[in-house]
């Protein structure tokens, strides 16, 4: 199976607190780089151009074993660490950052927490076909009235009926919303506890009362899927809460901090793109009789660019490091919480910096839509809001110095 091969590759980097990468590290970003520049690139400009998702897509990365990489082998994953995830993320974002987006979704905000947090029976009837792109995961959380505030306005209830769960509200902003087969859903069981009060679920699609309202028309990574999903008195049997009732904080706080920094992967994979083919465009592009990149302005911006590029590097390696010694209960607060939220903070600004940069160096061609670095760029605006706002990172990150 493809997924052994991925673990017999790294067995001896799994567990390695160093932040640069092994051999075999190296290795699996090799695998990921491999594939989706064989396989996801040309996907890239319908995806954007049509919103299109390729029906097949997520098939193809499980049977090139990608998919489960941090799962143990015996329910069909390769048994690795969270740097390895990473670093397959990494990889599909270089060369597809739609199906990038949608598979950090499914890889990590579904298989990842479900593997962390759910019963022996939850696993084996939805990880195996998970991991093999039978079905698709994503998690429910972003509500019309609730996104930086998300516990506390959170509107979506759920309240027990015999062995059902009845669930009723609405999330919005939900990446594989509207491809999705099962999803884990937050909904409040005790709304008079507040964030004690809330709960997790895993919702199929099928079952009644769940509905898709809209598929969202966004400004970049248009390819990946995201909606608005209804809940009006969707029946879950209650087999399929996660975790144990009123306790979901705990699994959505871990959850986010291993968000942020699987998120920081996914914006390193676009900043070297960017980068790559802003040094191919400067050598290629001649102005007054010799290629741009003999001026100094645009080496200038193209060493801004790497100092960038590394930076992010450094940060990112070192935080996925740090999360492969996370404990369960450790998420939601203290050093890893300030990290992961510096890291997603620096690698969203250096984004943001990297493309318009990338835009700057292509001058004219950079500004019409179907070029790829105009794809980045429309691309990179999302890293400084999704998995909490660059000003939800400040918050937290000052919070844990003054605490």
């Amino acid at each position: 199976m493809a997924s052994k091969a991925l673990h017999d590759m790294a067995t001896t980097g799994r567990g390695n607190d160093e932040f640069d990468l092994t051999q075999e590290r190296a290795s699996i970003l090799e695998t990921a780089d491999r594939f989706a520049r064989r396989e996801l690139a040309p996907l890239f400009q319908r995806m954007d151009d049509e919103e299109w998702w390729p029906e097949d897509v997520m098939r193809k990365i499980g049977d090139a074993g990608l998919i489960g990489v941090a799962v143990d082998p015996s329910l069909g994953g390769a048994g690795l660490d969270f740097f390895c995830q990473g670093l397959v993320i990494q990889g599909i974002a270089r060369h597809n950052s739609s199906v990038g987006l949608s598979y950090a979704a499914h890889e990590n905000l579904f298989v990842n927490n479900l593997y962390r947090n759910g019963t022996a029976e939850q696993k084996q009837k939805y990880l195996p076909k998970c991991i093999r792109g039978e079905m698709i995961g994503a998690l429910g959380m972003t509500e019309p009235g609730a996104g930086s505030d998300a516990i506390g306005s959170m509107a979506t209830v759920a309240r027990r009926d015999g062995d059902h769960y009845v669930l009723d509200g609405r999330k919005i902003y939900i990446t594989n919303g509207p491809i999705a087969d099962v999803m884990i859903v937050y909904a409040k069981t005790a709304k008079e506890r507040g964030a004690h009060g809330v709960s997790a679920f895993l919702v199929e699609k099928d079952f009644p009362g769940f509905s898709v309202a809209q598929t969202l028309s966004k400004m970049g990574n248009r390819g990946s899927p995201t909606g608005e999903l209804v809940f009006e008195h969707c029946r879950v049997p209650a087999a399929n809460l996660l975790g144990e009732e009123n306790k979901g904080i705990a699994i959505m706080m871990s959850g986010l901090d291993l968000e942020r920094a699987i998120v920081g992967s996914h914006t390193l994979g676009i900043a070297e793109r960017a980068l790559e083919l802003a040094l191919e465009y400067a050598k290629a592009r001649v102005q007054f009789g010799k290629p741009i990149a003999s001026f100094q302005m645009v080496q200038a911006m193209l060493a801004d660019m790497y100092v960038a590029v590394e930076s992010m590097r450094r940060m990112v390696f070192y935080t996925l490091a740090k999360c492969n010694a996370m404990r369960e209960d450790e998420g939601g607060r203290g050093e890893i919480h300030k990290l992961t939220a510096a890291t997603l903070l620096l690698c969203g600004r250096s984004l943001m910096q990297v493309c318009d940069q990338a835009v700057q160096i292509h001058g004219g061609l950079g500004y019409m839509w179907e070029v790829e670095v105009n794809r980045l760029y429309r691309a990179a605006k999302i890293f400084e809001i999704g998995g909490g706002t660059n000003e939800i990172r400040r918050l937290i990150i000052a919070g844990e110095l003054l605490a």
